[in-house]
């Protein structure tokens, strides 16, 4: 599983890069098409999402007396946008490094609209998300706004995108280089043998001490109570008296964590894939290592039920499944019809398993690999593992691990004794046999990160805030429905929509989903308590 990529995860627009970009065959070729909107995700086997580190700022902030506009919403926006690409254009907005101390340095922050089409009927600004923490949201509208989000938001919104501090062009974390993180993914994170869980512990220090020297000034700061005030100078660059915003999975911390500081600045808030940042460490690394065991039950049910599925082996996948991963575990496979010289070892197949259960539209995908990896070839499961971590056709890598880790370890409060490790590591092994020990043993960087917060984030009320609208889908993989259903209830305003069926984020998956998510941004209509789509 990729190294240093801890949940909750980030939205896919579409079922899995590699779904849309490639198509490997046990024959050996490999052919390479479009691949719009296709994003990446951080890992579902670490921990979620977080408190306030030291030296930045925390708790709830100062928000204006509700009903007020907020400050600089002037109705006009202070950005110098220049075209990056028809129909795109690209801005910057400059934001403090450290809020408490404002004179001590800033920032930029890469933003990119796409311009609303019906300017006219124009509403206002569409700020979007989509999770990680890590993920681009800069990439994420350049790549999929005009097949995500639906004809009628994009005629009436600018749809906007922001890469969060640390991530991307916005004065990216940088840990290691490129051959680094190859051999870090290659670790096995179910180490059977005492060399391979010192290689998993000298990795992680590897990581971590690569962030400390290459971006150290900065990792103090990398909150999401941080981001969430960058979100509200982006809000005031954009002229907008009050935010519009659709997050999703990580995104909707942020975008809780926005409302729970700014409740009397909100105009409407989405928030698809919601995540417990409130849970303590231990349970959130079980609730979603209990997440993905299900999807991957489910997948491989679906396909003992049908003869015609590429991994169906008389009915029994289940048992094959498990034969294979302790194959590969014994014996590492090559990418033959990739050509590639990487082994394809556990780490590199459980992620690759990880990668395809986001989108149910992946399964036969994941069921192909599967197959040809039984065959011998571990080429498609290597091609899915590289869309999650979000390494290059070049080698080269996003900065997603990095920014990802550095986000999770400046919000939550997490062990640093290995002891406590390795006992919750056998406890969840014993639980959740094929994710608990993984999801446990890759959430060891924090443990060894140059700073440690003294709390985890609090909980989001939002008290004065319009109707906020939590959207959560019952099979969702990386932010389990409960999440849902807990972070409707603690927010005052908190409205849940429900998809019933498999994968990550609901919008773009459902009609019923899209047509009220889209009322309630176009014009503030709540769909009634507890509605269900399928």
């Amino acid at each position: 599983m990729a190294h240093g990529h801890h949940a909750s995860g980030r939205r896919r627009a579409s079922a899995v890069v590699l779904a849309a970009a490639f198509a490997v065959s046990a024959c050996g070729s490999t052919q390479a098409t479009a691949s719009p909107g296709s994003t990446a995700t951080s890992s579902p086997a670490a921990s979620s999402v977080a408190p306030s580190a030291t030296g930045s700022s925390a708790g709830k902030g100062s928000p204006s007396p509700v009903g007020s506009p907020g400050p600089g919403a002037s109705g006009a926006s202070s950005l110098a946008w220049t075209s990056c690409t028809a129909p795109f254009e690209c801005a910057t907005v400059s934001v403090p490094i450290d809020y408490a101390h404002p004179g001590d340095g800033s920032i930029e922050l890469a933003l990119i609209r796409l311009p609303a089409t019906n300017p006219a009927a124009r509403i206002g600004d569409l700020v979007t998300n989509p999770g990680g923490p890590g993920g681009s949201g800069v990439q994420f509208v350049r790549d999929a706004a005009q097949t995500t989000f639906s004809a009628g938001l994009r005629a009436r919104f600018d749809i906007i995108g922001f890469d969060p501090r640390g991530v991307g062009q916005s004065h990216p974390i940088e840990c290691v280089d490129a051959a680094t993180m190859d051999r870090l993914d290659g670790l096995d994170p179910v180490p059977d043998l005492p060399g391979e869980r010192t290689a998993l512990i000298d990795g992680a220090k590897t990581f971590d001490a690569g962030c400390a020297a290459n971006s150290g000034p900065l990792l103090p700061f990398m909150t999401t109570i941080d981001a969430a005030k960058d979100m509200d100078q982006i809000r005031i660059a954009l002229g907008d008296p009050k935010l519009t915003y659709l997050g999703f999975s990580y995104g909707t911390f942020l975008g809780s964590t926005y409302a729970n500081l700014y409740p009397d600045r909100v105009r409407a808030l989405v928030l698809d894939g919601a995540v417990d940042a409130t849970l303590p460490f231990a349970a959130g690394l079980s609730a979603q290592a209990q997440g993905f065991a299900g999807a991957l039950s489910r997948f491989l049910a679906d396909c003992a039920s049908r003869p015609s599925c590429p991994f169906y082996n008389g009915g029994r996948p289940g048992p094959a499944y498990d034969a294979l991963m302790a194959r590969i575990d014994g014996a590492p496979l090559p990418a033959l019809a990739l050509g590639d010289p990487r082994p394809v070892g556990p780490g590199e197949a459980l992620t690759g398993v990880i990668a395809a259960l986001y989108d149910q539209t992946a399964w036969p995908i994941l069921a192909r690999g599967l197959a040809l990896a039984q065959a011998g070839d571990g080429s498609l499961l290597l091609e899915l593992a590289d869309s999650y971590s979000e390494r290059g056709p070049d080698g080269t890598y996003s900065n997603i691990a990095a920014a990802n880790t550095a986000v999770n370890c400046a919000d939550f409060s997490t062990p640093t004794d290995l002891a406590t490790y390795d006992a919750l590591a056998r406890k969840l092994g014993a639980l959740i046999p094929r994710f608990g020990e993984a999801a446990v043993y890759l959430s060891l960087d924090c443990a060894f990160w140059p700073f440690h917060p003294s709390h985890d984030p609090v909980v989001p009320v939002a008290r004065g805030a319009p109707p906020i609208l939590v959207v959560g889908t019952t099979g969702d993989p990386a932010t389990p429905y409960p999440w849902a259903q807990k972070l409707a209830q603690e927010l005052s305003s908190g409205v849940l929509l429900t998809r019933t069926g498999e994968g990550h984020t609901a919008y773009g998956k459902s009609a019923c989903i899209d047509g009220l998510v889209d009322a309630y941004l176009l014009t503030l209509a709540v769909p009634n308590t507890g509605t269900v789509c399928s």
